[in-house]
């Protein structure tokens, strides 16, 4: 019996990328199914009634949500590819370092770029944790020669932020102050399966205007 495998996604969502990318490198088929937020289908209500949110995950008719909790499940479930490290504390310090990604320079990146109020304190967070993802980056990739979940899970710093900050103007990562986040951006975005998931960062910056209803 064929594996009927579905993804209900967003492109603009650093979220969806996640997913996209990890299926892909793994050769996994799937179907894909672009989402309007405004406009939720009812696939996407029936399989995640209570997020109702992208991604969802569905694999032979069982639903899955949340981008890393799919990862672990998608990794687990296809072994080509590993995205995770065998051993099981590489595992836990690889799990550590997604949930820094969210937890941590993710929020913080919101709090610099749409809190006003804690601008300031958002902007000296995302610099003192995009210090620490500096220093901790030993190789190509977070996940040494070949992309790993903690590279798949940071993908919104290398569109994400960029594209953001050109919109709004306000400047937190670039490759003068970051050298090697900066090259791992590069390298991550040109291959050949990010490059084919990612959108560019002119999309992106009409989607967020879209998003902020920003008319020019």
């Amino acid at each position: 019996m064929a594996e009927i495998v579905k993804l209900y996604g967003l492109r603009a969502s650093r979220f969806s990328n996640r997913i996209n990318i990890a299926l892909q490198l793994k050769g996994v088929e799937y179907k894909y199914y672009e989402e309007d937020l405004k406009n939720k289908s009812a696939s996407l209500i029936k399989y995640n009634p209570i997020h109702k949110k992208v991604p969802t995950f569905v694999h032979n008719e069982n639903p899955i949500a949340e981008s890393l909790v799919i990862l672990e499940y998608i990794d687990e479930t296809w072994k080509t590819h590993p995205i995770l490290p065998q051993h099981p504390y590489e595992r836990a310090q690889a799990r550590f370092w997604c949930r820094f990604m969210d937890d941590k320079v993710m929020t913080a990146a919101w709090k610099a770029f749409f809190v006003k109020e804690e601008q300031k304190q958002g902007l000296e967070e995302v610099n003192e944790y995009l210090e620490i993802l500096e220093k901790e980056l030993k190789g190509k990739y977070f996940g040494g020669d070949n992309i790993g979940m903690v590279d798949i899970t940071g993908n919104f710093i290398v569109r994400w932020i960029p594209a953001i900050q050109e919109l709004m103007g306000v400047e937190i990562f670039t490759e003068a102050k970051f050298p090697k986040l900066g090259k791992w951006s590069h390298d991550f975005a040109t291959h050949p399966v990010v490059k084919e998931v990612l959108p560019s960062k002119e999309e992106l910056i009409v989607a967020f205007k879209r998003f902020l209803n920003i008319t020019n």
